[in-house]
């Protein structure tokens, strides 16, 4: 059975078409349906190539995902005449980013002399986003999405990956795709299943995320707030804060141990305009511990097979880069391999290509991810940092123009993509 035109089945469900044990044949294959896989699986059906994108859940809506939308994630809706409608979802805009430690205020990165549209950071959930690329991609004839369809294996003959088999509430279904796209994020199946080992780049910190309420009078920018022992972001939500505190890998058990009302002291003492608030955090079930992984594959395809996103570079949320670098990767892949696909599987060599493209600037980006993390953030962490701005800050602030390269590597990275016209 060929992939039909632009359809969005819930549940996985073709109708009669589908019985346990049927298949569907495609041209690719994206396995996830997270940033990279809708962006991937929307770019290629938009020149012509037939694609299904699998995703396990039904539906989208999930707590504590990436939120933030750079400039040059913006720069490519404007790119495909997309941006005005993009913008018309609610969200909430971001000039600048700061820090503080105590008190004292610096600005970390100014995006308002960005060569870009949008000269700032959108806060947008996530599921917003990707039901949008869902409802303009099932515009498309070539694009389908399978929602509630889970890829369970990887089809492998003679060497060659041929699809996935999956399992959806109707039976298991077999996928059969010239190429299929691992873009299942930083724990992914299919690259386990493909032999696939990531190298562990470490992460000593961990994330407690959490909602407090907002007042209209209080600072609108996210920030970044510190002292000795304590690290607190706090992005604004228009209605409420999306906290992030930072701990030490390993030491949430410690930090419940304290209580709960000493987490609060703690946060009232790094944010004093939330102290009246924080009182809203009565149990540790409002609070959920991400553990944060930064890790690369030295390997991203093998013939018929390519990873993207999570699946390929899981990164620090530090600049909350994630998710653009994961749709820069989409775009790298739709444009290298988009023709190749038109007329059947592309050579192992051209999948390889598109790592080439996109390993300098994952590479680049842990590296400082990774600098931060170890020189400033651990000893933030662990109570040694001085009690006076550290030396970067001090030059952000002395030094208006770093602001605005710390704007240009967080807002665009260091190779941006574009879209080759259709």
């Amino acid at each position: 059975m060929g992939a039909s035109s632009g359809k969005i089945e819930k549940g996985a469900r073709m109708k009669d078409e589908q019985s346990p044990g049927s298949f569907l044949s495609t041209q690719c294959c994206v396995v996830g349906g997270g940033p990279a896989g809708m962006m991937a699986g929307f770019l290629l059906a938009r020149v012509g190539v037939d694609v299904a994108v699998l995703e396990k859940h039904e539906d989208f809506f999930r707590d504590f995902r990436g939120d933030t939308i750079h400039p040059s994630t913006l720069e490519l809706f404007g790119e495909l005449g997309l941006l005005d409608d993009f913008l018309k979802l609610p969200h909430m805009e971001a000039r600048e980013l700061d820090g503080f430690l105590g008190q004292e205020k610096v600005t970390v990165a100014d995006f308002s002399r960005l060569p870009t549209r949008c000269k700032f950071i959108a806060f947008m959930p996530q599921w917003d986003f990707l039901n949008f690329l869902a409802e303009r991609g099932g515009r498309l004839p070539a694009f389908r999405l399978l929602l509630g369809a889970e890829a369970t294996d990887l089809i492998i003959e003679d060497g060659v990956v041929k699809g996935v088999s999956a399992r959806t509430k109707d039976g298991s279904l077999q996928i059969r795709a010239a190429l299929t796209i691992g873009a299942d994020g930083r724990h992914s199946p299919m690259r386990d299943k493909a032999g696939f080992t990531p190298r562990n780049l470490g992460a000593p910190m961990g994330v407690l995320w959490f909602l407090i309420s907002r007042r209209r009078d209080d600072p609108d920018n996210p920030a970044g707030r510190f002292e000795p022992g304590r690290f607190l972001v706090a992005i604004n939500r228009s209605d409420y804060w999306q906290c992030g505190y930072l701990i030490p890998k390993g030491g949430f058990d410690a930090v419940k141990h304290k209580g709960l009302s000493d987490f609060r002291a703690d946060l009232a003492k790094l944010a004093p305009f939330l102290a009246d608030r924080v009182a809203e955090l009565r149990d540790w079930e409002q609070i959920r511990l991400l553990t944060v992984a930064v890790d690369r594959l030295p390997q991203w395809s093998r013939p018929g097979l390519l990873c993207i996103g999570d699946a390929a570079h899981a990164m620090s949320p530090i600049g909350g880069v994630g998710v653009n670098l994961a749709v820069q990767d989409a775009v790298a892949a739709a444009n290298i391999l988009g023709d190749a696909l038109r007329r059947g599987a592309p050579a192992a060599k051209l999948l390889q290509s598109v790592q080439r493209r996109r390993e300098f600037p994952v590479k680049a980006t842990q590296a400082v991810q990774l600098f931060i993390q170890n020189r400033f953030i651990t000893g933030v962490l662990a109570g040694a940092s001085p009690k006076r701005l550290p030396t970067p800050l001090v030059l952000l602030r002395k030094f208006p123009f770093l602001q605005r390269l710390a704007a240009r590597f967080i807002g665009l990275g260091l190779r941006p993509e574009h879209v080759r016209v259709a």
